[in-house]
């Protein structure tokens, strides 16, 4: 027993004696997660800004996680960011000659932070001729569901121009409905809608920040505007020449006809999709000095479609050619009584369509963004069209017989 003892407990000396002595392993080093790389725009220090600056951070490795931006009093200036995120917009136009100073701060998915300061000093108040807008969309009204959100230009906006314009246009809706923006190809007024008509009940709002914004070389914006309204019930009329009857439908329901009389041969009321701009009480049409005009007329329950004068409008002295012929000067006659029960049931922004007559509506001659299918609409924008708003390709053409292939149904546009 003391033997078995002995031996056993010498055993763990035998076995010490023959190991080499063992150092700890070596830990790897630890690696330490890198923090977000971020640039800003306008630079630090940087003078002479634009009113129209915005905050543009460029982060790698990172999402922008704080935007602040205050100005030389220590005032919070608001800012919002664009939808991709790309910059942060002030919700007014700057200050001339004033400094303003942004805080942005990136986050990694590890939780590291950047954080980059960039103080810049606006410009004087330009000197440069101001190109002079106007947002034919008013704060707190009720429009029909073809409304678009038009802003006019004089003079109008050059080809090289329109992407910096347009990327100061600002539309938000709700419910969501996302649209483009197309110019006319002159530059004098561009256009925004969805792929379909609005939804009643949606609210839109509006900004065209264009104060202080330089456009081209040798001009400038000239204001900031703002609006918000709703859309509200849907009517639409429906004017045909052959006929010479209007029909007035409210939620896609007739709900009256009326007889017309059109535009005579020498002044034809135009043919395609109007929409109304303007309605009036009592007004007065002055065309003297005007081709085919010289004459001067009060008139009652007028309703505008185009700039170039084309009217829905009472018209007692022409109740016997309703429906039957055209005498008018390019507008739509109808009866004091019908004149005056369409003025309570239409909105500006509700869908004039004429068809049958000598003419075609010409782009621009009133608010004419429906007046063409989406394929032909988004190719007017200035800036690349969302992939889920472009239209959708043309199907593949299909063979036939003797190798000579047919085109494919045609894809709706809307």
């Amino acid at each position: 027993m003391a033997l078995v003892a002995v031996t056993v407990a010498a055993t763990p000396l035998v076995l010490g004696g023959c190991t080499t002595e063992r150092k700890p392993a070596a830990r790897p080093a630890q690696q330490v997660a890198p923090s977000p790389e971020l640039t800003l725009t306008p630079a630090d220090l940087s003078r002479n800004v634009p009113l129209s600056a915005e905050v543009v951070p460029l982060v790698t490795g990172g999402k922008i996680t704080a935007v602040r931006l205050v100005d030389d009093a220590g005032t919070l200036v608001r800012a919002e960011p664009r939808e991709d995120g790309s910059a942060w917009v002030p919700t007014a136009p700057l200050r001339p000659q004033r400094t303003y100073t942004a805080a942005v701060t990136a986050t990694a998915d590890s939780g590291r932070t950047t954080t980059r300061t960039t103080t810049f000093t606006t410009a004087a108040a330009s000197t440069k001729p101001q190109v002079t807008s106007t947002l034919y969309f008013a704060d707190k009204q009720t429009y029909g569901t073809a409304m678009p959100v038009t802003i006019g230009f004089d003079p109008p906006i050059s080809r090289a121009a329109r992407a910096d314009v347009q990327r100061r246009l600002f539309v938000t809706t709700k419910p969501a409905q996302p649209g483009v923006w197309s110019w006319v190809d002159d530059g004098s007024q561009v256009y925004y809608r969805a792929r379909d008509f609005w939804r009643p009940g949606t609210t839109i709002s509006v900004r065209a920040g264009l104060e202080g914004l330089p456009i081209g070389k040798n001009q400038i914006g000239d204001a900031d505007r703002t609006a918000t309204s709703r859309i509200g019930r849907q009517v639409a009329l429906e004017v045909d020449n052959a006929t010479k009857q209007m029909r007035v439908l409210r939620d896609g329901r007739l709900i009256r006809r009326i007889p017309v009389s059109l535009g005579k041969r020498s002044t034809p009321t135009s043919s395609g999709k109007m929409v109304i701009m303007e309605k009036y009480q009592h007004t007065t049409f002055d065309t003297r000095g005007e081709p085919n005009g010289g004459y001067v007329v009060n008139v009652e329950d007028a309703q505008r479609l185009t700039w170039g004068g084309e009217f829905i409008h009472g018209a007692p002295w022409s109740v016997s050619d309703q429906g039957h012929r055209n005498v008018s000067h390019g507008c739509t006659n109808i009866s004091a009584a019908n004149a005056d029960w369409l003025m309570g049931v239409t909105q500006v922004g509700d869908l004039v369509t004429f068809t049958g007559t000598e003419v075609r509506l010409e782009s621009g001659n009133g608010w004419t963004a429906w007046n063409t299918s989406w394929g032909q609409f988004v190719k007017g924008s200035a800036l690349p069209v969302p992939a889920d708003l472009r239209p959708a390709p043309a199907p593949p053409a299909r063979a036939v017989a003797g190798g000579v292939p047919t085109p494919g149904p045609s894809a709706s546009e809307g």
